[in-house]
């Protein structure tokens, strides 16, 4: 198998991601002016906020993994045609590095969730019931994605190793 072909799609698969998470964002602030222009009831009129800093939390979190990845199509075919072996070993250490950090976020967003739970459950406040609704929309959201990354990265860190056999 083609070492830049692998990891060039690899690339553009995680930029395709980015792109599904900024689709996402524009529906939740969608959904914020929805609220906003719409909204009658005082849960409603509470809504549009927590909506609007999560849409614009994900465009930021979109534009992060965009601009990670979409340099990187270009770089792999020069750094893989230099010194192909440096290469495979610097993709093997970044993906288990890559691993390392979507387990944590596995463990840290179901916890987000959990605390946002217990928030609707024990506030009386429309507030933070909006706040943590959203937040749980959009952890839920962030791990869908993270489990296809994930998946995508584990498939990535499994052929990088069989290449360096």
């Amino acid at each position: 198998m083609d070492i830049i072909k692998l990891s060039t799609d690899w690339a553009r698969a995680e930029v395709f991601s980015a792109k599904i998470v900024w689709l996402f964002s524009v529906v939740e602030i969608l959904a914020a002016i929805g609220f906003w222009y719409w909204g009658r009831t005082a849960t409603a009129r509470i809504f549009p906020w927590p909506l609007l800093v999560m849409g614009l939390f994900l465009v930021a979190v979109g534009a992060g993994l965009y601009g990670a990845n979409n340099p990187r199509i270009a770089r792999f075919e020069n750094e893989a045609q230099l010194n192909p072996k440096a290469f495979l070993d610097a993709e093997i250490q970044r993906t288990a590095k890559s691993q390392q950090d979507l387990a944590m976020v596995f463990k840290i967003l179901p916890g987000i969730i959990i605390i946002a739970s217990l928030v609707i459950m024990l506030a009386p406040a429309t507030g933070w019931r909006a706040i943590s609704v959203t937040i749980i929309l959009t952890a839920a959201f962030l791990m869908v994605v993270d489990s296809n990354t994930a998946a995508r990265n584990d498939d990535y860190h499994t052929q990088l190793l069989q290449l360096s056999k």
